[in-house]
């Protein structure tokens, strides 16, 4: 995170090419992968890789072997694994998800 001599974030801090990559598996008709969509973007995330499952199965064998988990979303902020939805929120509401967006810290 870039502080400028005011202790605020400057807007460089922000932009993708220092933000960490944030990828989610998900299938078309899933609401917790919506859900998790909409939170991300509320957030800033520009660029969201979605990896859709339903559409290729051997990116659900990629999913499960990264993250342990057989269920969408899996969510992972660089090489982070946050989990779900529910994680993702529970990042937000404890107030450590936009760190985690901005230098991949938790």
């Amino acid at each position: 995170m870039t502080l400028n001599s005011e202790n605020v974030m400057s807007e460089s801090a922000l932009t993708p090419s220092t933000t960490p990559e944030v990828v989610m598996y998900c299938t078309a008709m899933c609401p917790f992968c919506l859900m998790a969509d909409r939170l991300l973007a509320s957030k800033g995330v520009a660029t969201l890789n979605k990896i859709r499952v339903d559409m290729d199965p051997e990116r659900r064998g990629e999913m499960i072997e990264r993250s342990g988990r057989t269920t969408v979303p899996q969510i992972f902020v660089g090489e982070i694994h946050v989990g779900g939805y529910d994680e993702l929120s529970s990042l937000e509401r404890a107030g450590k998800l936009d760190a985690l967006l901005i230098d991949g810290s938790v």
